[in-house]
């Protein structure tokens, strides 16, 4: 009952975030917010708020951290509670993990991610993040094509999380996060916050996830007394460990306040254990195509992972159609 009880209270917060986010339509600034981190999530495009369980769930969705995590062959907490004494929650979170992500992004802009998350108990975890955009340098010209130096623009994001397990199957997390921009000398800013849920049902294979990401406010922009509304955004996902076969399905849909409903869908067969093959396909795609031969390839994604005792090593290819290609390369380590 009383597990319940927290299970009601995400979900009604959850809906007056939701509720308060898409009434602040329009475009939206800080879109590097909106670029997927970590390879492994976006392997199977995006696919993944309600699996979160690596460390990218610091991006994904908060609740990860603390989140049950089942064992290859499916078997979830109320096994390991019955057969071996503690819950796999306790036996497999109690870790501290490390993870670096990096992408040459389109128009080669760099892009990356840090993550590092502590455990303080059984239960509780806390998390830090950095997420980077890198535009490069721009030629600066005056009215008349004349040279006038160069100048530089970028995006920063530094992430504070804090995630709970509340229940034998249900976590709880939140990411509070400053963000800055910068163009030459003008600058803006603005804070954030994520919250997330991920429960795990007794089942073993299967879990759900709810998230809101970005809600907050532009503290100042780069003109006096204008500011821009941040790209909030609901998801909720689904994951599902298929009975007696070594594949989990993953299933998003998104609600961005700057943009359509989109979904994600998503996959991994793990039956070459230490190596892992992902591949999913995205309806946000379709925002890449342009009438181009390359356009039936938009939103589609792939990649693997391989673990090597302590380390972790992730790919993803990704396909923006006309647009072009985004390769991400994640390494992770746990200790």
């Amino acid at each position: 009952m009383k597990n319940k009880f927290f299970i009601y209270r995400m979900i009604a917060a959850l809906i007056i975030f939701s509720a308060a986010a898409m009434a602040d339509t329009g475009k939206s600034a800080y879109s590097f917010l909106k670029i997927g981190m970590g390879a492994k999530s976006q392997a199977m495009a995006g696919a993944f708020v309600g699996l979160a369980d690596d460390l990218s769930s610091l991006y994904y969705n908060p609740a990860g951290l603390t989140a049950p995590v089942y064992d290859v062959k499916g078997r979830g907490a109320d096994y390991y509670a019955e057969e071996t004494g503690p819950s796999v929650s306790q036996k497999q979170i109690m870790t501290n993990r490390f993870q670096a992500t990096f992408m040459d992004y389109l128009l080669d802009f760099q892009t990356g991610y840090l993550g590092y998350a502590r455990m303080l108990n059984d239960e509780t975890a806390l998390g830090f993040s950095i997420q980077y955009f890198d535009y490069g340098s721009f030629v600066r010209r005056d009215q008349f094509g004349e040279e006038l130096g160069s100048f530089g623009a970028y995006d920063m994001a530094f992430g504070v999380t804090y995630s709970k397990l509340i229940g034998p199957r249900t976590s709880l997390g939140l990411t509070g996060r400053f963000i800055i921009e910068k163009i030459e000398s003008y600058t803006s800013d603005a804070l954030a916050v994520d919250l997330g849920g991920v429960h795990r049902l007794a089942d073993g294979r299967t879990s759900l996830g709810l998230v809101v990401r970005n809600f907050g406010s532009q503290l100042s922009g780069f003109t006096k007394g204008h500011k821009d509304p941040l790209p909030t955004l609901v998801e909720a996902g689904f994951s599902h460990r298929l009975r007696g076969l070594p594949l989990t399905f993953n299933t998003d849909i998104t609600y961005p306040t700057d943009n359509g409903v989109f979904f994600a869908l998503g996959g991994q067969w793990e039956s070459f254990r230490p190596l892992t093959l992902r591949v999913g396909w995205s309806s946000g795609g379709q925002d890449y195509k342009t009438g181009s031969s390359k356009d039936k390839f938009g939103g589609f994604a792939g990649g693997f992972g391989y673990i090597y005792k302590e380390y972790l090593f992730d790919y993803s290819f990704s396909s923006y159609a006309d647009l072009g290609n985004v390769h991400r390369f994640t390494m992770g380590l746990e200790f």
